[in-house]
């Protein structure tokens, strides 16, 4: 693992993090299981380009789609 991937991990799931904390507390669906999902991802991906790419949709996704 490369020193870019665990920073890259660290951004995303500190991100992860507070989507998934506002998700529960408003109860919203997708933030709380894009941060779920950003919480997970830097341990499924061995790849940090692929890692980036899927991180920056999981953070934009809440953002398009407001429900």
């Amino acid at each position: 693992m490369s020193a870019s991937a665990l920073l890259w991990g660290l951004l995303f799931g500190s991100v992860g993090l507070a989507l998934f904390v506002y998700g529960k507390k408003q109860g919203a669906i997708v933030p709380l299981v894009c941060g779920l999902l950003l919480l997970v991802i830097p341990y499924v991906l061995p790849n940090t380009v692929l890692l980036v790419i899927v991180g920056a949709a999981l953070v934009a996704t809440p953002f398009v789609i407001r429900r």
